[in-house]
């Protein structure tokens, strides 16, 4: 399977992007995935100064609290498992990167042979394979960059689904660097640490923690992602947009940009 290029960045229309990032509005429910708080928002505080122009402040200025992973859409690399740490926004690319859209429904883990480690549970639901080729199918020349994965998850899922093996070897294969996904993580919840899948899209081996062994150490993984019903699946192309910040996952905005010609 020949792997995606580099390439120019592709023609694409800006006029037309549409957001895939969850809106985190701190006063209505919003994700709190493995059992973190809820993200909040306060008026900062110091001596003599209280941020908030309704009790009289002269301007409104606010401390937010929250866990990226958690909390909203996040983009991580592979220093989400190791010691070092290497900052998104010194790899990430910041031009639009080929893309393409897939809707890949998840199916009863008694429905497949596929799998996980540790293997899925008779009432896990598992996104496969199987699925991503059958809607990959009418795009059998693209070779994008970027991968939209939409499975229909909704974020307050309790038990959400998550990706197999062999669905993750398959994205290698084909040449993925990054993946953008509604799911809360691609690995199940409760996975006794092993977090398989992301091991297997940053080519970092099981147990390790040691960057410099990551294969694929400048792919990414969004997670947490919204897609709205207006979009259709194909080709297209994304940015994704991330914080100058220093850290494993941080909050992200992906944009769909629809493609020029």
């Amino acid at each position: 399977m020949a792997a995606a290029a580099a390439g120019p960045a592709p023609a694409v229309d800006f006029g037309a992007a549409v957001s895939l990032a969850l809106v985190l509005d701190f006063d209505r429910p919003h994700p709190r995935h493995f059992g973190a708080p809820a993200a909040h928002s306060e008026p900062f505080r110091a001596e003599g100064f209280e941020g908030e122009v309704a009790r009289g402040a002269s301007c409104n200025c606010r401390r937010v609290v929250m866990v990226p992973h958690c909390n909203g859409t996040h983009t991580e690399g592979a220093s989400h498992l190791t010691i070092a740490q290497r900052p998104l926004h010194e790899f990430l690319p910041s031009a639009p990167l080929t893309a393409l859209l897939l809707t890949v429904p998840p199916v009863p883990a008694t429905d497949t042979d596929e799998d996980s480690l540790p293997a899925p549970q008779p009432g896990d639901r598992l996104v496969t394979r199987a699925a991503l080729l059958a809607a990959w199918r009418p795009f059998a020349a693209a070779r994008p960059r970027a991968l939209l994965l939409k499975t229909g998850t909704d974020w307050s899922d309790a038990a959400p689904p998550f990706l197999t093996r062999q669905l993750m070897q398959e994205l290698v294969e084909r040449g993925v660097e990054h993946l953008v996904t509604d799911l809360p993580s691609v690995d199940r919840l409760a996975d006794e640490g092993r977090l398989t899948a992301h091991r297997i899209f940053f080519g970092l081996p099981p147990g390790s923690t040691d960057l410099a062994e990551a294969r694929r150490g400048a792919a990414t993984i969004t997670e947490l992602a919204h897609f709205p019903a207006c979009l259709s699946d194909g080709p297209c192309a994304v940015q994704i947009q991330v914080p100058a910040w220093s850290g494993d996952a941080v909050p992200s905005r992906p944009l769909y940009l629809p493609l020029l010609g």
